[in-house]
């Protein structure tokens, strides 16, 4: 409750949208966690709550112990790293997946069947990642963009699709099971995941 206030103070706002857990704590128990980010939307400091980097042992459980329906779980999702498992897991809850890291921190820009796409649709490397994601069903994107041209640039992607045919080829990149994020003093057992 005290980190929520403080946000909200900091950027001078009386709640938002959505508030997250960011990283599970392995010291804290997942119902006092949750009971609190419950009880922020029961204050009206957040429409909506969700977690964040959990794997699908943990989200079960947090569903379970949450007095208030989870929407998210944001996690690191691309072209390189397969979620398919965790995908039917928040499928089943009834919460979509919301990506970061959608560039895989730019390794995808390089990438020449990425390039390819972007050259074919008149795009850049970053929007055809975008719109991969995006295209999926219940996926959500959170690109990071330190320049407003970045910014503009990220939105520029609803003008367009991919066709199956590019969906296929993209999503076939995620046999590389490259993990970014994973900071050791923080990250979970991550979930394995094969690919078909």
């Amino acid at each position: 409750m005290r980190s929520a206030e403080t946000s909200l103070k900091a950027l001078g706002l009386n709640y938002v949208d959505l508030l997250l857990v960011h990283w599970p704590q392995p010291n804290v128990p997942l119902s006092e966690t949750l009971g609190a980010l419950a009880k922020a939307k029961r204050s009206g400091l957040t429409r909506h709550i969700g977690v964040s980097n959990y794997t699908i042992a943990m989200l079960d459980e947090a569903v379970h112990v949450c007095p208030e329906p989870l929407i998210t779980n944001q996690i690191e999702y691309h072209a390189y790293l397969p979620q398919d498992r965790m995908m039917a897991a928040l499928r089943r809850h009834g919460m979509i997946l919301t990506a970061y890291c959608p560039t895989a921190r730019a390794k995808l820009l390089d990438d020449p069947v990425i390039g390819d796409i972007a050259k074919a649709h008149g795009k850049s490397p970053a929007q055809i990642c975008l719109r991969w994601l995006i295209q999926q069903p219940m996926v959500a994107a959170v690109p990071r963009a330190l320049e407003e041209s970045h910014i503009v640039e990220n939105l520029d992607v609803f003008d367009f699709a991919l066709s199956d045919d590019e969906m296929k080829r993209v999503s076939a990149l995620r046999s590389r099971k490259i993990r970014i994020a994973d900071p050791p003093q923080r990250a979970p057992k991550w979930d394995m995941e094969t690919v078909d």
